[in-house]
């Protein structure tokens, strides 16, 4: 059972952290280079789309990786899957206290009401986002090193 929580786990969360890595390394960088603000559109779909299923992806990583913390107890690797463990909830920390209240701007804006300084707000956002993948980086190599 153990093993296929592992698995689960590693999987659920390396999925996370490639989505997370190709929005801050390929599709943000992608849509902010289109021409005459077209990118906006793009980036309130993506915030509107990814703040609906995002929210269960994160708590769905932190509660399979606490769950297989809890039943590796005792083990060689248990170490790791806790800091693991501690890394997605500091990650969700994060999302809650610096990134969604972006985010949620973002998902409302059109053509007619994005505000002046919207360049500014998603560079913010880029920049938080960049830090939150690296925690999520991190927490996933703990888990994979934490597998064997």
């Amino acid at each position: 059972m153990q093993n296929t929580l592992a698995i689960v786990t590693v999987v659920v969360v390396g999925l996370l952290v490639g989505v997370e890595f190709a929005v801050a390394a390929f599709v943000n960088p992608i849509i902010s280079r289109l021409p005459d603000n077209g990118g906006l559109a793009a980036r309130g779909h993506g915030a509107r789309l990814l703040g609906r299923v995002m929210p269960f992806w994160y708590i769905g990583s932190v509660l399979l990786s606490a769950l297989w913390a809890a039943m590796a107890r005792g083990d060689a690797g248990a170490g790791l899957i806790v800091t693991a463990a501690a890394l997605l909830v500091l990650s969700v920390l994060m999302s809650i206290a610096l990134l969604v209240p972006i985010n949620s701007r973002v998902a409302q804006w059109t053509q007619d009401t994005v505000p002046a300084d919207w360049r500014e707000q998603l560079g913010r956002w880029d920049r938080f986002h960049y830090l939150r993948v690296g925690v999520i980086i991190a927490a996933f190599v703990l888990l994979v090193v934490g597998i064997a």
